[in-house]
């Protein structure tokens, strides 16, 4: 009967490695394809702020674009805490969104309200998504035991929802009421 556990047991432990092993391989994978987008909002941005009409918006954008030049740095340092080299991988998501993004600013008229309410609407999108992200690795990163890691990407999850809470004003305050009116 002591033979039986014993085996049981072993092949519990090995179903469990197998399991944390494949769950610490998607942690990573999800790492990279984030850090890919990240980076690719590097580059995008400063084309969303150039399309802007509204000073604020502008600001916001630009104020924004430093911020995750931040969480480029700080996925590097999630990277250097698992003993990994940051590396990324393309995300279809944030291409296909960033690339939504650009087809709003061709399809509306130059130094117009409404082509800043999509601009808003296309940051917000950017956002959510980095927010389901950030939000889906901290809890993953905790439950692997990579304290370190959670919180560095708590700490991004908070700077992603005080930028989509900012666009949202910043849409509800002057932006959509200058749209309505042109």
């Amino acid at each position: 009967m002591e033979k039986t556990t014993k085996r049981s047991n072993k092949a519990t432990m090995s179903k469990t490695h197998e399991n944390d092993s494949r769950l610490e391989e998607f942690f990573h994978d999800e790492l990279k394809d984030i850090y890919w987008a990240e980076k690719h909002l590097v580059k995008t941005l400063p084309k969303m702020a150039k399309a802007a009409t509204a000073q604020d918006l502008k600001t916001a954008i630009t104020d924004h674009l430093e911020v995750t030049k931040g969480h480029v740095t700080r996925l590097e340092q999630v990277f250097e805490s698992l003993n990994q080299k940051p590396q990324a991988k393309k995300c279809e998501a944030m291409e296909g969104i960033t690339k939504e993004g650009e087809s709003i600013i061709e399809d509306t008229e130059d130094g117009t309200s409404t082509r800043d309410v999509g601009i808003i609407l296309a940051c917000q999108k950017v956002e959510h998504y980095e927010i389901a992200t950030y939000g889906g690795l901290a809890q993953l990163a905790k439950t692997l035991g990579y304290e370190d890691a959670a919180g560095i990407l708590t700490k991004t999850l908070a700077e992603e929802k005080e930028a989509d809470k900012g666009l949202t004003e910043l849409a509800e305050n002057t932006v959509n009421e200058q749209a309505h009116a042109e």
